[in-house]
């Protein structure tokens, strides 16, 4: 999967990195904690939180996350979103929720994996 299918999956609109789209995405994992993200350490992935505050860039770069997906409607401001580009992170904005979105990732064959 590619970070463009889950921008049309999630029905998503492009904040960072529209350049990027093309970047394969092999699982994903869901969560406003970024100390649960933390334990997830798989490349290629897509985040998707809640959480709009410059940790969630922070922790994507550590853990090599290539797109951010910002659930519920939320968009960061415009400094997360300007360290986003500073770190090739693709940042997509959807309305919903974060269970809903994960389950569609899911059901398109997108995985989270075993810890």
């Amino acid at each position: 999967m590619t970070v463009k299918d889950v921008k049309e999956i999630l029905n998503a609109r492009v904040l960072a990195g529209e350049e990027l789209m093309d970047q394969e995405v092999r699982s994903a994992c869901g969560s406003d904690m970024m100390s649960d993200v933390l334990a997830f350490s798989k490349d290629h992935s897509v985040l998707l939180t809640g959480l709009c505050n410059p940790q969630v860039i922070r922790t994507a770069e550590m853990l090599d996350i290539v797109c951010l997906v910002f659930v519920r409607g939320k968009v960061p401001d415009d400094s997360v979103i300007q360290m986003a580009k500073d770190r090739d992170l693709v940042v997509l904005a959807t309305g919903h929720r974060m269970f809903s979105s994960c389950g569609m990732l899911y059901a398109a064959g997108l995985g989270g994996g075993a810890i």
